[in-house]
Parts: C-alpha cells; sequence; structure tokens
C-alpha cells in the first residue's frame, strides 16, 4: 500500500530512543523504515544498521542518521541550550 505520505513518515523521532523502543515506534506507527529513511534522506542501510547496533552513530551518516532516530541529541539543540 503506497498511500499518502504522513507527516510521521518525514519526522524525526522524538528524543531519546534506544534502538528497541526505536523500532518499536516504527510498528506501532506502521511506518517502513525504508520509506522514512529515505524521506529522511539517510541511506536504508545505515538506519537498519544502527537499529541493529552494527552503527553507534560516531561521525557523517551513521551520526545524522542516529540523531533523526532520536538515538542521539541533536547538537544545535544541545549548543542552544547551553547558551541560554
Amino acid at each position: 500500500m503506497n498511500g499518502p505520505a504522513t507527516s510521521l513518515d518525514s519526522a524525526p523521532l522524538p528524543y531519546p530512543q534506544t534502538p528497541k523502543s526505536a523500532n518499536a515506534w516504527f510498528v506501532s506507527h506502521g511506518i517502513c523504515k525504508a520509506h522514512w529513511a529515505k524521506a529522511q534522506g539517510l541511506d536504508r542501510m545505515t538506519v537498519v544498521d544502527l537499529l541493529r547496533g552494527r552503527l553507534k552513530g560516531l561521525r557523517g551518516e551513521a551520526h545524522h542518521a542516529a540523531v533523526a532516530l532520536g538515538l542521539k541529541a541533536n547538537p544545535a539543540n544541545i549548543q542552544s541550550a547551553v547558551a541560554a
């Protein structure tokens, strides 16, 4: 079923998440991880590897994916919170 994209399809997951809770979020909202990754501009396998624990999201695309998955805090939000 390729219905219209919902706002959840393209929205980052709420922080904080664990890989297990992020997987549960996809299941409970009925969202395909591959479609979500594409909407985020991320490689599907990077997202899958983060959720399986194969990647830690330390730098590059893995870091951006970890932030979008809610596995890591958004550094921009941390900077603004510290500056305030």
